[in-house]
């Protein structure tokens, strides 16, 4: 997927806006609306002076060339730090817009001038600067302006005259200044939602010059719709050639025994009564490993602890069966759908029997959690690994499972260990 990525918001409350002043996420906005000055002014004076440059030098092309191409690198490389800034400070992740390059050398350079993105990347670098300059200016006020009225009592006797020149008005000590204080203590806490707007139209301007065309993002999105279907498709009617095949070899064939017994039983009742009941005594075992065979099987559908103890004790119990020893963590604010948790158990179910057959690891941590609608799903195991999503079966099958339910499923295995397998599943409807 190619989707910008941004937290889901949350309800604003009563405890919201009075802890906005503290919150990380006000200060990480205001930070961001302070750094747009100085990356506006580096990027703006950056793209002018390519710009005069290349322009200036169009009289001859061995110059012009060489220019141009510096003004591009300039902003691939200002594209990839904003992209950077505005994931690390707002938490919106917004993809790389640049097709992955294809053929020739010459093709390539020629699909990367003629590609929109780097001339959006220019319009960016220069609506920056007379952007930020109107962000500080907004925030900064905002922030110290209000600071400055509600200390005002406390440095008040400080001014010359005791008086402080508030634009067309004069505050001295009185009524005026408490109004004043009160005014700016208020301040304080509307400064940050004004810092958070200025930010949200940051990510808006950051979304729509810095990532992909929402075209081409619909068409990923049809494209892994249309993936995730056929694999959907596949999968289902594979779930169900099984359950056919290990009724058939199963649960059928100890049934079929149990009838042929009971049938033969009912012949012999008033003849042979010792035989009678041996014929019933075995029918009695078949019918039991017949409830055993159809118990696992309906298992290996929706396993029955998730139903009985719910996501945290299925995996409990998982790591309780595992024969190496398993930390688990389980942070859950609220139930996950059924399919979702269906999901989370496989996958800890299959990197569990992956680390007992491959790993050789002497401890696996489990850690499951659910913040703003997304189950985090991570496995961690100390051994030695290698694990390959390419070429393992059971990873790919995972994979394919979790990109069904619009997840994400990534895999870190580098030989000598540690090997990590970290699992985001969407719980909205």
């Amino acid at each position: 997927m190619t989707l910008a990525v941004r937290p889901a918001a949350r309800p604003t409350t009563v405890w919201n806006v009075l802890a906005a002043p503290l919150s990380p996420r006000t200060w990480a906005a205001t930070s961001h609306v302070v750094g747009d000055l100085l990356v506006g002014t580096l990027a703006f004076t950056f793209a002018v002076t390519g710009l005069a440059v290349t322009f200036g030098m169009l009289f001859t092309i061995v110059f012009a060339v060489p220019a141009l191409g510096v003004l591009l690198l300039g902003l691939r490389a200002l594209g990839a730090f904003e992209r950077a800034r505005f994931a690390s400070l707002l938490g919106v992740a917004i993809p790389d817009p640049y097709p992955v390059p294809a053929g020739t050398t010459w093709n390539r350079v020629r699909a990367w001038v003629f590609d929109p993105a780097p001339w959006k990347e220019l319009l960016y670098a220069l609506l920056l600067f007379p952007l930020a300059c109107i962000g500080f200016t907004v925030v900064v006020v905002a922030w110290s302006g209000s600071l400055a009225l509600a200390l005002l009592p406390a440095y008040l006797n400080r001014l010359p005259d005791h008086v402080a020149h508030i634009g067309f008005l004069d505050v001295s000590a009185g009524p005026s200044l408490w109004v004043a204080s009160t005014i700016g203590c208020v301040g304080l806490f509307v400064a940050p939602w004004v810092a958070r707007g200025w930010a949200e139209l940051d990510i808006l301007v950051g979304t729509n010059l810095l990532g992909r065309p929402p075209t081409d993002v619909l068409e990923d999105r049809v494209e892994t719709l249309e993936s995730s279907r056929s694999w959907a498709v596949e999968i289902a009617e594979a779930e169900r050639r099984r359950i056919e095949r290990d009724l058939h070899d199963g649960a059928q064939q100890r049934l079929v025994a149990v009838a042929m017994d009971l049938g033969m039983a009912r012949d012999r009742f008033d003849d042979d009564p010792e035989r009678t009941r041996e014929l019933i005594e075995h029918a009695h075992d078949e019918a039991k490993r017949a409830i055993v065979e159809l118990r696992d099987l309906a298992r290996g559908i929706h396993p029955v602890s998730l139903g009985d103890r719910g996501l945290s004790g299925a995996i409990a119990a998982l790591a309780g069966r595992c024969p190496i020893p398993v930390d688990v963590f389980v942070d859950l604010v609220s139930t996950p759908p059924p399919a979702i948790e269906g999901i989370a158990y496989f996958v800890v179910s299959e990197c569990l029997a992956n680390a007992v057959k491959h790993s050789s690891a002497s401890r696996v941590f489990v850690r499951v959690a659910d913040h703003d609608g997304v189950l985090y799903v991570k496995v961690t195991d100390d051994g030695v690994g290698g694990a390959d999503l390419a070429l393992g079966t059971g990873l790919i099958g995972l994979s394919e499972r979790v990109a069904s339910v619009d997840g994400t499923f990534d895999v870190t295995s580098p030989l000598g260990g540690p090997t990590k397998v970290s699992v985001e599943l969407p719980c909205g409807s």
